[in-house]
């Protein structure tokens, strides 16, 4: 910090105050250039760089607030001090609202020096507080920037990872001849797309922190009807979803529990010779909870009242929604096959 005396401009138009305000000053360590009316002091403050100002209230012609006015106007003005003899709040409510730091009320003797002098010490400190907040705040926005960046990368870098991780399982499965074990290499492959489908999303939003689950859920519908459907056997898949933002890890459980939910609809409710519909719907609930329905026109439950397949999606399905604090409830009323769940969004 510099050593040098802080330059004030104080602007007055009583000539005899001027002189002693400018020596009082000058004793406590201040360099100080007077004016005599807010024409001149405006003037001054154009050509010259001052560390602080202190402007009289009642001047002819331009007063203490218009020459504020005019002050406000110039680039990187120094914090104001606002003197006056008058005692009334409403000045110096009007000046602080005009834009000045301080307000000091001009009395007789060195009292009022001193006081001015504080006032001056106070806008200092105000100012550098100003300006210290503001230089936290760029520095955290800036820090911010880099994170968000950062995390971009790491979801780029886990999303192709895992693209690469589902090329070697689809590999893999082309190799055997078991067909249930190229089944169960094709289920870890969906669910692995499943997963790359959010990373997906993050390093291409804005929103590093959350998924919109509307496009989300739609690339991986798309997705699964693309795996599932065939020319004898279409699968259509229906998205109904509001727009609704989670959690990367939430997203991850949802995304999860409706590839197994569609995936097994796709494999077991229809006929492998019939075209069949798959419908998804995501609701805001008025609670701040979010609920989610896959449901078919299928064959219906099996007798047990479990999904088919090998269970390893079953518990999958309750494993994520054990993580969403909830659990998949089946509505056995329903014409094929109707699942839901309600977890906090």
């Amino acid at each position: 910090m510099s050593d040098r005396p802080r330059h004030i401009l104080y602007i007055d138009d009583d000539d005899g105050l001027r002189r002693l305000t400018a020596r009082a000053l000058a004793r406590r360590g201040f360099e100080v250039t007077t004016a005599g009316s807010g024409p001149e002091g405006v003037a001054l403050a154009q050509q010259g760089r001052f560390d602080l100002i202190a402007i009289d209230h009642y001047m002819p012609g331009m007063d203490g607030l218009a020459t504020l006015a005019e002050l406000q106007a110039l680039p990187d003005l120094p914090p104001v001090v606002y003197v006056t003899g008058s005692e009334e709040s409403r000045i110096a409510v009007a000046a602080l609202k005009a834009g000045a730091t301080e307000y000091v009320v001009k009395s007789i003797g060195d009292d009022f020096f001193d006081l001015l002098a504080a006032a001056f010490e106070g806008a200092s400190e105000q100012v550098g507080l100003r300006r210290a907040k503001e230089e936290a705040e760029d520095a955290l926005r800036a820090s911010n920037a880099r994170l968000e960046a950062l995390l971009r990368e790491v979801n780029h870098r886990v999303a192709n990872s895992l693209q690469l991780v589902t090329a070697f399982v689809q590999m893999q499965a082309r190799e055997l001849d078991d067909p249930a074990a190229r089944a169960a290499l094709e289920d870890t492959q969906s669910r692995i797309t499943a997963i790359a489908q959010v990373h997906r999303r993050l390093y291409t939003s804005d929103d590093v922190e959350t998924v919109e689950m509307g496009d989300y859920l739609g690339a991986l519908l798309k997705e699964l009807e693309d795996t599932w459907s065939t020319p004898a056997a279409r699968r259509t898949l229906r998205l109904d979803a509001e727009p609704i933002r989670l959690k990367t890890d939430r997203a991850v459980s949802v995304g999860v529990i409706v590839n197994e939910l569609v995936s097994n609809a796709c494999k077991y409710a229809y006929q492998t010779s019939c075209d069949g519909e798959i419908r998804v719907q995501l609701r805001q609930q008025p609670d701040d909870s979010f609920l989610l329905a896959v449901e078919d026109d299928g064959c219906g439950m099996p007798v047990a009242g479990a999904p088919r397949g090998t269970g390893l999606g079953t518990k999958l399905i309750r494993a994520m929604a054990a993580s969403l604090g909830t659990a998949v409830e089946f509505d056995l009323a329903h014409r094929g096959v109707r699942a839901t769940l309600q977890a906090a969004c």
